[in-house]
């Protein structure tokens, strides 16, 4: 792909939480490694998932890109401006062009605020319309997430979960953004209403052209609506590529082992293929292994992955995987 196609660049990025202890908490005795040097691009109107198991730094991963959380160390440019060399004015005029919709729709939604206010809430933080122009915006962005516009002036609580998403997305849209992070927007939710939220994303995004970090556990689920798909392991990218390349041809043991959990329809085929188990639990971001993070659990380990940091590197076109064996 071509610079220009790209419009978010992450290099080397790393989040790391300082450990303090003592009275006032000033004497920092470790730190938590939540994402410690990943790199890749997100190309302009495709979706890009980000899976891996809880903790391993999915959701750091999407707050540090929006500079929610700074970065300790490493690069993120949106759309050719460097996000971590600039703050204040200069950061909130570039995150009205991202937004992001969180996991929770319970814990997101200010329960005090109507409808109204949560979803204007960003036009008025960043000056977009006014007065009558801001409600018909308002009641046009519920129209979108297929909500009545006659809840303008309910509260969340007078919402199921389904709806207080679409409340959320609509409020991410509110900003006209260019680039959303999906941070599990259907996790929360029951299994019926999750298919209606994600064809409504992808609706949207055909519709006005967004680019999705859609972060998930949902394997089945990433695989219907990304292009391409990102493993993470215990603050680390370990394979990368196309979505049917990953799921046909996973070449890094961890992501095998992921995909030969995925429910397959067909009972026969679900017997005649090998679960891979792995043995133990993930380690602790705030004290990684040395060498390669999956070595203790790894089933095809050797002793150089006990040492060196495997390289991050282009096995074949668009498909990369830091792995000593592959």
């Amino acid at each position: 792909m071509n610079d220009d196609q790209v419009l978010v660049k992450v290099e080397l990025l790393k989040k790391h939480f300082p450990i303090t202890q003592g009275i006032l908490r000033q004497k920092q005795i470790g730190a938590v490694k939540a994402v410690d040097g990943i790199t890749f691009d997100v190309y302009r109107g495709e979706t890009l998932g980000l899976v891996g198991e809880s903790g391993c730094g999915k959701t750091t991963t999407g707050r540090t890109i929006l500079q929610l959380y700074r970065p300790t160390e490493g690069k993120v440019n949106f759309d050719g401006i460097e996000l971590t060399t600039i703050k204040g004015e200069q950061l909130r005029k570039i995150r009205r062009r991202m937004q992001m919709i969180f996991q929770d729709p319970y814990a997101s939604l200010n329960p005090r605020w109507t409808i109204s206010r949560i979803i204007s809430e960003p036009m008025r933080v960043h000056k977009m319309n006014s007065g009558k122009n801001r409600d018909e915006r308002v009641k046009e962005l519920l129209e979108l997430v297929h909500l009545n516009a006659l809840y303008l002036n309910r509260y969340p609580h007078e919402f199921s979960g389904g709806q207080r998403q679409r409340v959320g997305i609509a409020r991410a849209l509110a900003s006209d953004p260019e680039f959303i992070v999906c941070d599990e927007p259907i996790s929360a939710l029951d299994v019926s209403i999750q298919a209606q939220v994600v064809n409504l994303l992808e609706e949207l995004q055909e519709e006005f052209e967004l680019t999705y970090l859609f972060i998930a556990h949902d394997l089945s689920m990433v695989r219907h609506i990304c292009n391409r798909v990102a493993v993470m392991y215990l603050g680390k990218i370990v394979e990368l590529a196309e979505r049917d390349e990953l799921y046909e041809n996973p070449l890094h043991p961890y992501t095998q082992a992921l995909m030969s959990a995925v429910p397959i329809p067909d009972p026969r085929e679900t017997r005649a293929r090998q679960r891979i188990i792995l043995s133990g639990d993930p380690p602790s971001p705030s004290d990684p292994p040395k060498g390669c993070r999956f070595h203790p659990r790894c089933p095809i380990t050797i002793e150089e992955c006990s040492q060196v940091v495997p390289e991050w590197r282009e096995i074949s076109p668009d498909h990369w995987v830091a792995c000593h064996k592959v």
